[in-house]
This record gives C-alpha cells, sequence and structure tokens, in this order.
C-alpha cells in the first residue's frame, strides 16, 4: 500500500506538471484536447486515499475489504493505461491538428479571447511568430488594423504599432522563427513524458 501511495504521489504530480506546463497549448492546438493531464490527476488522488483504505482493510483482516482493494488496484491499472494511451496517440495527432487550428486562431485573433490570449503566450513564451514566420500575420484581420501583435516583438520597449503594421520594418522587430515547429516539438516532448510515466507506473503495478 505505500509503494501504491508513492505511485499515486509521482502521477498526481506528473498530472498536475502536465496541465500546468501544457495547458496553454493543448487548448490552442486541439479541439477536442486530451484529457491525460486530467486522469492522472484523479487516478493519483484516487490511489493516495484508497492506499489508505488498502492499509486499513489489511489491519481489519477482512476479506470483503481486501477484494474491494483488488477490484479497486484493476481500475487504476486500467486508467493509467488510459492516461498513456491519451497522452500517446495525442502526440502523435499534433501535427495533423495544429497547422489547422493555428492558423484558424490567427484569423480569429483579436487579442481578448481565451484563443487569442493563447496565441500570445505560445509566441511569447517560445520566442516565435506567426505558423512558419510572422508573414503568415498579414493576412489575418487583426494585421490591417493593429499590425502584428505585440507578443511578437523581440524587445517589447522597441516595439510600437507604427512599426508592427510595416512589415519591412517589422522584420527588424519582430522574432524570425515560426511557432509551428517549436510547439509540435515541445508538445511531443512533454506528452511523451507523461505517456511515458503513466505506462511505466502502470505495469510496474503489474
Amino acid at each position: 500500500s505505500l509503494a501504491l501511495q508513492i505511485t499515486g504521489v509521482i502521477l498526481l504530480a506528473v498530472g498536475v506538471w502536465g496541465k500546468l506546463t501544457l495547458g496553454t497549448y493543448i487548448s490552442l492546438i486541439a479541439e477536442n484536447s486530451t484529457n491525460a493531464p486530467y486522469v492522472l490527476i484523479g487516478t493519483g488522488t484516487t490511489i493516495i486515499v484508497f492506499g489508505l483504505f488498502g492499509c486499513f482493510a489489511t489491519c481489519r483482516g477482512s476479506p470483503w475489504m481486501l477484494k474491494l482493494y483488488a477490484m479497486f488496484l484493476s481500475l487504476v491499472f486500467l486508467a493509467e493505461l488510459v492516461a498513456g494511451i491519451s497522452g500517446f496517440v495525442f502526440r502523435h495527432e499534433i501535427k495533423d491538428t495544429f497547422l489547422r487550428t493555428y492558423t484558424e486562431a490567427i484569423q480569429n485573433y483579436n487579442k481578448n479571447d481565451e484563443r487569442s490570449q493563447a496565441v500570445d503566450n505560445v509566441q511569447e513564451s517560445l520566442s516565435c511568430c506567426g505558423i512558419q514566420s510572422y508573414t503568415n500575420w498579414s493576412t489575418s484581420p487583426y494585421f490591417f488594423k493593429h499590425g502584428i501583435p505585440t507578443s511578437c516583438c523581440m524587445n517589447s520597449s522597441d516595439c510600437n504599432t507604427q512599426d508592427l503594421r510595416n512589415m519591412t520594418v517589422a522584420a527588424t522587430k519582430v522574432n524570425q522563427k515560426g511557432c509551428y515547429d517549436l510547439v509540435t516539438s515541445f508538445m511531443e516532448t512533454n506528452m511523451g513524458i507523461i505517456a511515458g510515466v503513466a505506462f511505466g507506473i502502470a505495469f510496474s503495478q503489474v
């Protein structure tokens, strides 16, 4: 039971880390985002609680309680497999969906809604701009009114709206790298970690 509780803490920690680290990217990339981090959080919490139940059942020597505990362990194993498979499948769907969803996000960008804020978050945190490059913003309705978003700027103190509305000047002010390769690589690596931890703990429990 103690060993099981340790795995519960690990799953809970990985689930919370996955949600905090990847939440923005998942909401931006997927129309139907993966539930892998939530599955790990729920499973980890449940394991910790039922680990205490297992200790209590062992101390009492109650057959029905031990059978219930065994049933619970089977359900935990299945939940971990679901999280692992979900993370693994989503990892390979990223490239297929990101190009389309990110293009839509740029075309509908308004700086205020959740997806627009996610675009800003990605561009700032990864120091990138647009899909393949900053020029992708030239077709966005937002560009014609406000220019390239300030989240693309290399130095926010040396970046103003007038500069960002001129593609020639903006080229010297914004990040040159596109976000496509950076985001897909980042997501594949981190979703691979989540899937690997879920599979590893599941089979170690077997």
